[in-house]
C-alpha cells in the first residue's frame, strides 16, 4: 500500500503500459484516475477493479482536443482537491508514415511531435500549481529508447521522445523548489497491443536479437519502474531519465551478430 491515500491521474489508460500502471496504483492503495477517451472501456476497467475494492474513476481526455488536458485535471481537482502523481502515458506515432527523413512529410512529423510533446507540457503545467499548493507530488513520463537510440525511420516519434526527455528535466529543475519531482522512464520492445498491431515480427526479431534480456518487457514491468518514481521510495529522485529496455543500446553494436557468431561455433 505504498500509494495509500494519493490521488493519481495517468492518461492514456485503458491499454498497455497506462492500463499496468492503473491497475498497480490502484491495488497499492491510491485513488486513480483514468485519463480517456473511450469512456466505455475505462469504466469497463474501472468497474472490474472497484469491485475488487480499488478506488478509480474516468475522466475525459482525448489528445487531439488540447482544452481536455485543462478539463479533464480540472474535474480531478474539483472531485479531489488534490493530485499527487501524475503520469504522463501518452504517445503517438504512425509508423506508415513517420519514416526517414526523406520520405517523411513534414505534416506527418510536426503533427506527432505537437501531439506527444503537448499531452507532456500541457498537462504538467496545469498540474504543477496545485501539486505545490498541496505540499509537492511526483510527474512520470513515459517516454521510450527511441528517444536516446536513433532508428532508421519513425523520425518524428524518436525526435518527441527525445524532447520529453529534455523536458522531463527541466521541469524537474523549474518545479524542485515546489517539491515536485519529474522523472522519465524509457520502455523497450513492451509486449502491447501497439507493438502487436504495427511492427512485424521480422522487426521484433530483429531489435530482440540486440537485447541483451532476450524478450519483450511486459506492460506490468513498466509499472513497476513507475511506481518507483511515483511512491515515497523515489522521493529524492528527479530529473531521470530511466531505459526500461532490457539491456538494448548498452553493449556494442555488433551485439546481436557476435552472439550469433558464437552460437554458430
Amino acid at each position: 500500500m505504498r500509494l495509500e491515500g494519493k490521488v493519481v491521474l495517468i492518461t492514456a489508460s485503458t491499454r498497455g503500459i497506462g492500463l499496468a500502471c492503473v491497475e498497480r496504483f490502484a491495488r497499492e492503495g491510491a485513488k486513480v484516475y483514468m485519463g480517456a477517451r473511450n469512456l466505455e472501456r475505462a469504466q469497463g476497467v474501472a468497474d472490474r477493479l472497484n469491485a475488487e475494492g480499488c478506488k478509480v474513476d474516468i475522466v475525459y481526455n482525448d489528445a487531439t482536443e488540447k482544452e481536455s488536458y485543462q478539463t479533464m485535471v480540472d474535474e480531478v481537482i474539483a472531485k479531489e482537491g488534490r493530485i499527487d502523481i501524475l503520469v504522463n502515458n501518452f504517445g503517438t506515432s504512425n509508423p506508415k508514415k513517420d519514416l526517414d527523413i526523406k520520405a517523411t512529410e513534414y505534416e506527418t512529423f510536426i503533427k506527432t511531435i505537437d501531439l506527444n510533446l503537448a499531452s507532456v507540457f500541457i498537462t504538467s503545467q496545469a498540474v504543477i500549481p496545485h501539486m505545490a499548493k498541496n505540499g509537492g507530488g511526483s510527474i512520470i513520463n513515459i517516454s521510450s529508447v527511441g528517444g536516446i537510440c536513433p532508428d532508421i525511420s519513425q523520425i518524428a516519434y524518436g525526435t518527441s521522445k527525445a524532447a520529453i526527455n529534455y523536458l522531463t528535466k527541466i521541469i524537474a529543475t523549474h518545479a524542485a523548489r515546489d517539491n515536485v519531482r519529474c522523472n522519465a522512464v524509457l520502455p523497450g520492445m513492451t509486449a502491447t497491443d501497439a507493438v502487436s498491431d504495427n511492427l512485424s515480427d521480422d522487426f521484433k526479431e530483429f531489435f530482440l536479437k540486440h537485447t541483451p534480456i532476450k524478450r519483450m518487457a511486459t506492460p506490468e514491468e513498466i509499472a513497476g519502474t513507475v511506481l518507483y518514481f511515483a511512491s515515497d521510495d523515489g522521493a529524492f529522485t528527479t530529473g531521470q531519465v530511466v531505459d526500461v529496455s532490457g539491456g538494448f543500446g548498452m553493449p556494442t553494436p555488433v551485439y546481436g551478430d557476435m552472439i550469433e557468431m558464437k552460437s554458430r561455433r
